[in-house]
């Protein structure tokens, strides 16, 4: 049987514990799911918001092909990877990725790995707003992204 990757970007917030459950009830050969969340911070009081933004269509294909990559390298049963857009408020949701395996290493690994890639490869990008109205620059990718990404090389 082939596992089909669940992706979605959406504006709107997603509730884990649903995702977790869609993704892994009724499956008695998952033993185990991983679920990574990301946040938005306030970078210390400063950040009032990101603004994220995405290549309609484009992401969603990238996120597929990660996915699908994930699934077949790792043995994955399931996975669920989102990645909200538009302007997000300092301690609200950003990306949420659920690795379902039937061994915990697997599933660890391939949600490492999907978070590794989404960011290096996926088509997103953020702006910040900093707190007293200002928006600030669009932020740059890091190195310490691309070196995550290489380790899977």
């Amino acid at each position: 049987m082939t596992i089909i990757p669940t992706i979605r970007v959406q504006r709107e917030d997603f509730d884990l514990q649903a995702e977790v459950d869609r993704l892994s009830k009724g499956k008695p050969d998952i033993g185990a799911v991983v679920t990574f969340s990301g946040l938005c911070r306030d970078e210390g009081g400063t950040l009032s918001a990101l603004e994220l933004e995405h290549y309609p269509g484009m992401a969603e294909a990238e996120m597929t092909r990660i996915g699908e990559l994930a699934i077949e390298r790792f043995g994955l049963k399931g996975l669920t990877a989102i990645h909200r857009y538009g302007k997000i408020v300092a301690g609200e949701n950003i990306v949420l990725v659920v690795a379902a395996a039937p061994h915990r290493q697997a599933a660890f690994d391939g949600a490492n790995f999907v978070m590794d890639f989404l960011k290096t490869s996926a088509p997103f990008w953020k702006k910040e707003h900093h707190k007293g109205g200002h928006a600030g620059d669009w932020i740059a990718a890091k190195d310490a992204d691309d070196t995550a990404r290489d380790r899977w090389k």
